[in-house]
């Protein structure tokens, strides 16, 4: 009976055993990230598409400084008359409404004080409620050449940024088009599936 029992024990430890090496065999450990790791994704840009790049930003800051320099540096030379025709027009406004607006201030302020009496005989047949009227009219339309040479600023801004960003692409004919058969692979529900579809590819050369 003991022998029996002896047996019966070192079965069990041989089982044992080699399920434990079993295990220990079909363990395979994860390799460790190290710092050295170099990312799949990682985009490396070159010092000319850095230059590009940064054209946007150097074109409008030259704006900002002076307008119409960043025109010059797009090389838009032809824009840079537009650019300070619109601030002279938009000047020679807000010059003619401010000075119409001094005039009738100083009747509608003459009139406050000497009631029944005209500083300019001009305006002497404008009533007290008139002369005010007209200028506050003067009064707005000088403050809205002040905001349309506010905009006008904004403008030329944008104009030098969207040259800047754009100038090196390609609006020749030689820009093509094609189309062909394309056969997607999407995922739906983690099963891959393939669909049959018209795939539309355009060139452009930068």
């Amino acid at each position: 009976m003991t022998g029996k029992i002896t047996l019966f024990v070192i079965v069990m430890c041989i089982c044992v055993q080699s399920n434990v090496f079993s295990q220990n065999s079909d363990t395979i450990p994860a390799p460790r990230k190290g710092k050295s790791q170099t990312t799949v994704n990682e985009v490396v840009k070159d010092s000319a598409r850095l230059a590009v790049e940064e054209r946007p930003r150097i074109a409008v800051r030259k704006s900002a400084i002076l307008p119409g320099l960043g025109q010059i540096y797009n090389k838009r030379w032809w824009k840079v008359p537009l650019v300070y025709g619109g601030f002279v027009g938009i000047g020679l406004v807000f010059e003619f409404n401010q000075r119409y607006y001094q005039i009738f201030l100083k009747e509608a302020q003459f009139r406050e004080l000497n009631p029944k009496m005209t500083q300019n005989p001009l305006f002497a047949q404008y009533s007290r409620e008139g002369i005010i009227e007209i200028k506050d009219s003067y009064r707005r339309n000088r403050d809205l050449s002040i905001l349309a040479g506010v905009g006008f600023y904004a403008i030329q801004l944008i104009d030098a940024y969207v040259d800047a960003k754009f100038f090196r692409f390609d609006v020749s004919d030689d820009l093509s088009f094609k189309i062909e058969p394309v056969m997607p692979v999407g995922n739906i529900y983690n099963a891959s599936v393939s669909s049959p579809g018209i795939g539309f590819k355009v060139k452009l050369a930068l």
